[in-house]
């Protein structure tokens, strides 16, 4: 595995991110969940969180967790703009993510407001293939899960954790008809159905992208996600447990956060 590229100049800004080293205080973890206002919401949950960057939508943050300095950036939605985040990120020293999101459940047994960890990914996204043929496995790091596992399960909300259908398509390719042209391809038509046979829990579009990224580069990478809507009920996003999933999802992820950067 080739040596990481590590940017020496610690005043060097990123181009996307607009991000040093020197303004990231050199945080070897980041924290990215897609929307800015989660951002917010997480970098408000470590200590003395500052925002040291904003750029092209992409919200930075930086606080500290049992004294260590982590980073709270936002991706957007999907692999393009996560793989962004995560070669600049890495690009400025940082060895561990977590993501932290949402998803839609497609298992009849997953109440909204449930916990999902992501042990591995189904790469349907398009971005890991950049960086590995389909057969390389998008897997989650297993001390990372293992930890977001044990965080998540004292939370007091239900926990499930397995494999993720990892999707570059929120509408046809997650089969969803409701899209403006209301049309899913053949190959997508069904896939649902297959997916949950083949025991797959949930949809969401950066796991696949994330993992694949880490595990190439040699880094670890984890993922846990509110599930706020459950495909077999309705395609309906429920919002009104958007905040309380979201903030049980910060405090399971900071726990395990806490006891990954403890060993």
């Amino acid at each position: 595995m080739p040596e990481l590229l590590i940017v020496k100049d610690i005043s060097y800004k990123m181009y996307h991110l607009e991000l040093s080293r020197e303004l990231s205080r050199n945080a070897q973890v980041a924290i990215i969940p897609g929307a800015p206002e989660r951002a917010a919401l997480i970098a408000a949950s470590l200590a003395d969180p500052v925002r040291v960057a904003s750029h092209r939508g992409l919200d930075s943050w930086v606080g500290t967790l049992s004294g260590k300095p982590v980073l709270v950036t936002n991706t957007g939605m999907g692999g393009p703009t996560t793989e962004i985040v995560v070669q600049e990120l890495a690009q400025l020293g940082v060895t561990t993510f977590l993501r932290i999101g949402t998803c839609g459940a497609i298992r009849e047994d997953i109440p909204v407001g449930s916990l999902i960890v992501t042990e591995a990914a189904v790469r349907l996204d398009g971005t890991s293939e950049h960086y590995a043929p389909l057969r390389y496995p998008a897997v989650a790091d297993l001390d990372l899960t293992l930890a977001l596992r044990n965080a998540a399960q004292s939370c007091g909300v239900p926990v499930f954790s397995g494999i993720t259908a990892s999707s570059a398509s929120f509408y046809p390719g997650q089969e969803r008809y409701d899209s403006a042209g209301g049309y899913v391809r053949e190959a997508f038509r069904g896939s649902v159905d297959e997916w949950r046979a083949l025991g797959v829990l949930n949809f969401e579009m950066e796991s696949g992208t994330l993992f694949t990224m880490c595990r190439t580069m040699g880094l670890k990478a984890g993922c846990l996600c509110a599930a706020v809507a459950n495909r077999t009920q309705s395609e309906a996003v429920v919002r009104d447990v958007i905040r309380r999933s979201e903030e049980a999802a910060t405090k399971a992820g900071l726990l395990a956060l806490e006891k990954v950067m403890g060993k």
